[in-house]
């Protein structure tokens, strides 16, 4: 076989696949997903204030305007971010970095420590260019 002629018949044997795999596809109904089985029943008592916040966010823009989401917003900051919401336990602190030569460097070369310099204006460019 010429080459030409295999890489048409190639061709058309994959545009053959890729029309049948379509015409499959579009064919095919939508099956509604089946539910989970979960070993978690329901919650009893649901949140009101998750509920609450989902509404506001359904809301849009009319959110940030509706007082019920604002005391909603305000009751979800003061849960995360009030005095007493933060744990009892903290962090261990990080042990500091040791240091190579406890001495600074101003006893080393018997010169005191520089300061920072005072900040230099930036050169003024030409006004002639």
């Amino acid at each position: 076989m010429d080459g030409k002629i295999l890489a048409r018949l190639g061709a058309v044997v994959f545009v053959a696949v890729a029309i049948t795999a379509t015409a499959v596809e579009m064919n095919r109904k939508e099956e509604a997903p089946e539910a989970w089985a979960s070993s978690r029943t329901t919650q009893a008592h649901a949140d009101p204030l998750r509920d609450e916040l989902i509404r506001c966010q359904m809301l849009g823009e009319a959110g940030p305007r509706d007082p019920a989401c604002l005391r909603a917003w305000a009751e979800n900051r003061n849960r995360f971010l009030a005095p007493g919401a933060r744990p009892a336990e903290r962090l261990p602190d990080m042990p500091s970095a040791p240091r190579d030569n406890p001495i600074p460097q101003s006893d080393r070369t018997g010169q005191p420590a520089l300061e920072p310099a005072a900040p230099v204006a930036p050169p003024q460019l030409d006004k002639a260019r």
